[in-house]
């Protein structure tokens, strides 16, 4: 369907920015570069935020809780209309993949810079997004449908065969879902994972997978306009990944053939196609390296956090390309205009405590230095100073390399890690430099369950190895 832009040729003047973060500040740069006037929604936590220094104008929104700021919508139209926006960018997270409020920008006489609410409504519920992908040609895991009780799913997960993922239906990042490796695990599983589900997403509703143990996770970035162009930008390896959370990504995977590569992204491009898709989506795929198979996860219908690793090999700029498309302008470029050069990596720098199992550590940076040279990317909103508020996740940074291959990709992200200084809180740096060193890494011997297997279960035994020798050294002194 149409947005408001296509149907009015509407050309952006202001756009109102309903996200924090690096993402804030990645749209905010992406409309400095288009003559685009900006503008930052803020709750009270980030009036000092790096996306409110950098904007043309800033908009309060709410109290610190984003129950109350950047996940009210009321607030958020009022104060883009305040404001005087002719359109929003919902970032990622948050409400960039709720359908009310692309529908109440149409109301208010925004635009909304991503798909129409139609398209996000049918691949925001999973079930649903399963039933259109195979519609168009796209093998999905085995599965069921909407789970009604444990009863049902107990005699479903004996027709699948064990192990079994129990997924939300409306579920994201982890939130609701549980591997179930036998019949007596099933019933708690389903509970915990449908009350998770409810408090995430406002809806307990699951469904089951069959688990495949050793996946990667590929995912294929697209691109639609309103003139029914859509188009693939290859794709994307997610697998280094802990508990369903992405750590590093990378482009292109070491795995994907040209041949595979050519054949997820037609069925991509097929899925985008169906739904009347515009705007940049990612269509995520499990990959089954044995069996050479893959098999439909999800659609995310948002810029994704890792986007910066495509734009790299493809010189694309994706944001860009999504303000494009929401002034009703045609894609910049064809499919054939699509090449691959090089090799990025992306790492996630969370404010954790890698020691102490990833847990939070929001605070004080009282010192950051940038790393710089050759290929080297840093998409943050922090600095020298800045408090890293407890409210919202602990992404600080992404690190970004890119190279002519993997092997100097992999080596130029060890000397920006080395470069890059994070003081007055923690980070994940320590576990990417060791990840990086990792030969199963090195080798691209990952699926999305390495870092807990392989990994974590080796630090913490040298941990604690390290702990006992200390205790006994102080005794023997």
């Amino acid at each position: 369907m149409p947005s408001q832009s296509a149907v009015s040729g509407h050309s952006i003047r202001r756009v109102f920015v309903a996200n924090r973060g690096e993402i804030a500040v990645r749209v905010i740069r992406a409309c400095q570069a288009l003559g685009i006037e900006s503008v930052a929604g803020v709750s009270e936590a980030d009036r000092e935020s790096l996306a409110a220094r950098i904007a043309d104008a800033v908009e309060l929104i709410g109290p610190a809780p984003a129950s109350e700021s950047y996940l009210h919508i009321e607030r958020i139209i009022a104060a883009a209309r305040r404001s005087d926006c002719d359109a929003l960018h919902p970032g990622y997270g948050f409400l960039s993949e709720r359908p009310a409020l692309a529908r109440a920008c149409t109301s208010a006489g925004i635009v909304f810079i991503g798909p129409s609410p139609e398209a996000i409504e049918l691949m925001g519920d999973k079930i649903t997004a399963v039933k259109l992908a195979e519609a168009a040609g796209v093998p999905r895991v085995p599965g069921s449908g909407a789970l009604a009780s444990a009863a049902q799913a107990i005699e479903l997960a004996q027709d699948i065969g064990y192990p079994v993922l129990m997924k939300a239906t409306a579920g994201g990042g982890g939130r609701g879902m549980r591997i179930v490796r036998d019949e007596s695990e099933l019933p708690a599983a389903m509970e915990s994972a449908s009350a998770e589900a409810q408090a995430a997403f406002g809806d307990g509703t699951l469904y089951l997978e069959k688990f495949i143990e050793h996946a990667r996770h590929i995912e294929i970035q697209v691109l639609g306009d309103q003139f029914g162009s859509v188009v693939h930008l290859g794709e994307r390896e997610c697998s280094t990944q802990r508990r369903h959370q992405k750590l590093i990504e990378e482009s292109p995977s070491p795995v994907v053939t040209q041949k595979l590569r050519e054949e997820m992204g037609r069925c991509a491009v097929q899925l985008a196609r169906n739904v009347g898709y515009t705007s940049a989506g990612t269509v995520e795929f499990v990959l089954d390296e044995a069996a050479g198979r893959f098999y439909f996860l999800e659609m995310n219908t948002r810029i994704q956090v890792e986007h910066p690793v495509t734009e790299l090999v493809t010189g694309i700029d994706l944001v860009a390309e999504q303000i494009r498309v929401a002034q009703g302008l045609p894609l910049s470029f064809a499919q054939e205009g699509v090449t691959l050069q090089g090799h990025a990596i992306e790492c996630r720098i969370n404010a954790e405590d890698f020691n102490k199992n990833f847990l939070p550590k929001p605070g004080l940076i009282t010192n950051w230095v940038s790393p710089e040279g050759i290929g080297v990317r840093l998409d943050s909103h922090c600095y020298p100073g800045y408090a890293v508020p407890p409210n919202y996740d602990s992404l600080l940074a992404k690190l970004i390399v890119h190279a002519p291959d993997r092997s100097t990709a992999i080596e130029r992200m060890r000397e920006a890690l080395a470069s890059l200084r994070i003081e007055g809180i923690p980070s994940t740096i320590p576990f990417h430099q060791e990840v990086l060193q990792d030969p199963a890494f090195i080798e691209a011997r990952v699926t999305t369950r390495w870092v807990e297997q392989r990994f974590l279960p080796d630090r913490k035994a040298r941990l604690r190895a390290e702990a006992e020798a200390a205790k006994a050294a102080a005794t023997e002194a």
